[in-house]
């Protein structure tokens, strides 16, 4: 028997369509918040806007910036070195546990999140790119069975995704992580560890290179 899922408020909503634009980029670092202009392209009141806003702000994503009001936050070096710092440890682990505990279903499910990374990049596609990336490593750390990496790296990810949006503009840099991806998941799936944790070590040092790149002053 199925269980029932929740039905989102207007808030959780609203605060999710604002993140999705914050992360993909089409609310850029800066971009001052209407509440009264959300509210009426959401078909909303402004008490679920505000909510949501406040959520954001909470989450680092929004600040306020004096007689401008609520501006979308810049996206901090800072931030991100220690952000990657912790994926460099955390996502080999993850791997080396889901060798661990992968199951009969694990290679139908790797197809098919490798044909919507695949897909997303063929349509160069961002909101795509960057929901297929997220189902690929959502994929890998449910495999880990720890729930810890989950709830961890689930927290820092919506960060991590701006960063991303930027970098997966070049197609090149998209079809490469992909490529990656394909590398991590023959190992699993092969068995051969080593290798998967290898791809996969290699695949955050070339996301930390890249998305530090981005960042350099003057970017």
């Amino acid at each position: 028997m199925d269980s029932i899922e929740p039905k989102k408020t207007l808030v959780e909503q609203v605060y999710e369509i604002l993140l999705d634009a914050i992360c993909s980029g089409e609310l850029p670092a800066g971009e001052r918040l209407n509440q009264d202009d959300i509210a009426a392209r959401l078909n909303v009141s402004r008490q679920p806007v505000n909510s949501a806003i406040s959520i954001l702000k909470a989450n680092d994503f929004v600040r306020e910036n004096g007689r401008r009001g609520v501006v979308v936050t810049e996206i901090r070096i800072e931030q991100y070195n220690s952000i990657y710092d912790f994926r460099s440890v955390v996502e080999p682990l993850a791997v080396r546990l889901a060798a661990q505990n992968i199951n009969d279903t694990a290679r139908e499910e790797a197809q098919h999140v490798m044909r919507e990374g695949r897909a997303a990049v063929a349509a160069h596609d961002i909101k795509r790119l960057l929901n297929a990336d997220l189902k690929f490593h959502e994929m890998i750390y449910r495999w880990s069975g720890n729930h810890v990496v989950e709830a961890s790296m689930r927290a820092n990810w919506p960060h991590m995704l701006r960063a991303m949006a930027e970098v997966l503009r070049d197609s090149a840099s998209a079809k490469q992580s992909w490529d990656d991806h394909q590398r991590i998941l023959d190992g699993l799936l092969s068995g051969d560890t080593k290798s998967a944790i290898a791809a996969m070590t290699t695949h955050i040092g070339d996301a930390i290179e890249k998305t530090r790149c981005f960042l350099k002053p003057g970017n």
